[in-house]
This record gives structure tokens, C-alpha cells and sequence, in this order.
């Protein structure tokens, strides 16, 4: 073997890097890149806000159909009206996540309105001023009964809503540090692990007993919350490994651009326009909210659909991260079979 047959790969280098884009090129490609993914983000933030309105929120009527015909004609397609036989047929709706509220018609004495503020106080206050508006065209008063609320700490839930972008950011933040400090496969898998756990209990935690939003069960809302941080970083880590940059960019979009404005933590999957709001139940933040809302405030109601969604998420990432080490071991074991066939050829010249 001799350092004759050694490739001289400097005039290589050099012809690709006079090929490349001229500088001219690479700064407009910045400067119109940016200014596209800015507009990006404040349409996706911005939009759904402007645009939030109810649509078919499910709400439940208790009294003779023709009442029901009434409130359903005074509502119009805002709203989509339930009949129940009585009020606890009502309140048992409500506490099961099928309705948000429901108005309790009866003959000769007062408006009764259940409402779930816990489910939506957006939500909620319209219910309360639909049943105002039905007491003054009846002449009746009426009541509101919060069959389901926020802690006293926390009364509108403000730090469940909140909690979307840091969700959002802690599984993607995290995915990125264990990416960039950790080179083993195996090593990742275990920090990841180890993130998810630690992170549900804090963030649990810090709802609980410092904010005052969750008066549940700790250990419980601790897994939930743990779910939803492994099915966020898992799928960054999945994402990345299978398809490099371009994997971090389908995190970006599914998990900030859309996860975070989409969520409905704010108001109500109802409330952002069609279908927006059901995109963002399918998407880990707003499932995540939606599996915290219903494990601490209604009893596990209802937590199919998020578990389902934050499952898919989570065995989708391991199944990419799998499949990207498998990838570059198969390269890898390639890239050494060439090297070694060309040292045997050079051997043998």
C-alpha cells in the first residue's frame, strides 16, 4: 500500500465551494425565509383569535320540546341542543364531557343554567348569558349552578391555558439538549425517559401547589401530565433521527406553529373555526390539556380520545427513532465495507 493511491480531495473541496450559492443568493434566502416563517406564526397565532367564535358548541335543554324548539331556534348553528328528561340527567351529561351546560326550563318557576366553568369558562359565560336572554323573553328569573369549577387559587383556569406553549417548548427544548449532550442511543432513550417523568411531577406540581389551577389527585395528574411530555419529546427525538433538519421543522409546525394556538386551552376546541380546533385535539398540546382537564376536574371522563392521540404520538417517535438508527447502522456497516474493499484493492496493487 502506498500514499500514491490516496484520493487528493482538496480540488474537490474547492470546486464545490465555488459552486455554491453566491452570498447574494444566501442572504435574500434569509431575509425572505424569515420574513415568511414570521408571517407563519402570526397567522397561526393570530388568526385563530380573531377568528374564535362558537361553532356546534354542545349544550343540553331540560323542559317540553317546544321549549327545546325555542332555545334551539334562539341559538341557531352556534350551538347544537341536546333534550334531557330532567335536570340530573343534565348535570350527568355535563359531568361526562358530552355537553358543556344546559338550561333547565320549567313551568311556573325560575331559569335554572348549569354550567361547567372548569370545562370552559369562555364557554360557560355564554351559556350564562343565553340563559339571561331566555329569562327576560319568558319573564322568569333564573339561576347558575357551577356544576364544575376551577379552585378558588385559579378561578378561570388561567394557568391550564398558559401551560400550552411550555409544554409545547419543554418537550422540544429537552429533545434538542439530549440530541446535542448525549450520543448514545441508548443514553437518549433513558434522559428522554427520565425528562418525562421528572418534568410531569414539577409541572403538576407547580399547577397545584403554587398556582392553585388543579385541586386533583397528584399522582394521577403527574402520569397524565407525564404522558404528554413523552409523546412531545419522544416525537422531536423520532423526528429528528428519521429525517434529519427537515424532521425538526415537522416538529416546529405540529408542536409551536400549530400545537400551541390550536389547542383550545384557551377558550374551547369549539371555539376556533372549523376545523381548526378539532386539528389541535390531534396535536400533543391539545391533548394533553384536554387528558389534564378531564382526569382532574371530571373524573377520567372522556380521556380516550386524548390518550389515544398522546399514545400515537409517543409510539410514533420510537418507531422513527428506531427506524433512523437502523438506517444509519445499515450506512454505517456500508461505508466501512467500502472503505475496507478499497484498502484491500490498494493492498493488493
Amino acid at each position: 500500500m502506498t500514499i500514491d493511491h490516496i484520493p487528493d480531495t482538496s480540488a474537490t473541496l474547492d470546486t464545490s465551494a465555488r459552486t455554491g450559492p453566491p452570498v447574494g443568493v444566501k442572504v435574500i434566502a434569509v431575509v425572505v425565509g424569515t420574513a415568511v416563517l414570521l408571517s407563519v406564526m402570526v397567522t397561526m397565532f393570530a388568526l385563530p383569535a380573531a377568528r374564535s367564535a362558537p361553532h356546534h358548541i354542545p349544550i343540553g335543554v331540560v323542559g317540553s320540546a317546544q321549549a327545546a324548539d325555542e332555545i334551539g331556534d334562539l341559538v341557531g348553528e352556534s350551538f347544537d341542543v341536546t333534550s334531557y328528561s330532567d335536570g340530573s340527567a343534565a348535570r350527568d351529561a355535563i359531568e361526562s364531557r358530552e355537553v358543556y351546560g344546559a338550561l333547565v326550563v320549567s313551568p311556573g318557576s325560575e331559569l335554572t343554567v348549569l354550567v361547567a366553568t372548569a370545562a370552559s369558562p369562555t364557554v360557560a359565560t355564554m351559556i350564562e348569558t343565553m340563559g339571561q336572554r331566555v329569562a327576560d323573553a319568558t319573564h322568569t328569573g333564573h339561576r347558575v349552578i357551577d356544576v364544575r369549577s376551577f379552585p378558588s387559587k385559579d378561578p378561570h383556569g388561567a394557568g391550564l391555558a398558559a401551560g400550552a406553549l411550555p409544554l409545547a417548548l419543554g418537550g422540544w427544548i429537552s429533545a434538542m439538549v439530549i440530541m446535542l449532550v448525549i450520543p448514545s442511543a441508548g443514553g437518549r432513550i433513558v434522559a428522554a425517559l427520565g425528562v418525562s417523568v421528572v418534568g410531569g411531577f414539577a409541572l403538576v406540581a407547580i399547577l397545584q401547589f403554587v398556582v392553585g389551577t388543579f385541586d386533583g389527585n397528584y399522582w394521577l395528574t403527574s402520569a397524565a401530565g407525564m404522558l404528554g411530555i413523552a409523546a412531545t419529546c419522544f416525537a422531536v427525538l423520532g423526528l429528528r433521527e428519521a429525517l434529519g433538519g427537515a424532521g425538526l421543522v415537522v416538529a416546529a409546525i405540529a408542536l409551536i406553529l400549530l400545537g400551541n394556538p390550536l389547542s383550545g386551552l384557551a377558550s374551547a376546541p369549539e371555539m376556533l373555526p372549523t376545523p381548526w380546533g378539532a386539528v389541535g385535539q390531534h396535536l400533543p398540546p391539545g391533548a394533553t390539556g384536554s387528558l389534564l382537564r378531564d382526569v382532574v376536574f371530571f373524573d377520567g371522563n372522556a380521556i380516550t380520545r386524548p390518550l389515544v392521540v398522546l399514545f400515537c404520538w409517543l409510539l410514533g417517535g420510537i418507531l422513527l427513532y428506531g427506524f433512523g438508527l437502523m438506517r444509519e447502522r445499515r450506512t454505517h456497516i456500508a461505508d466501512v465495507d467500502v472503505v475496507e474493499f478499497g484498502y484491500r484493492e490498494t493492498a493488493d496493487a
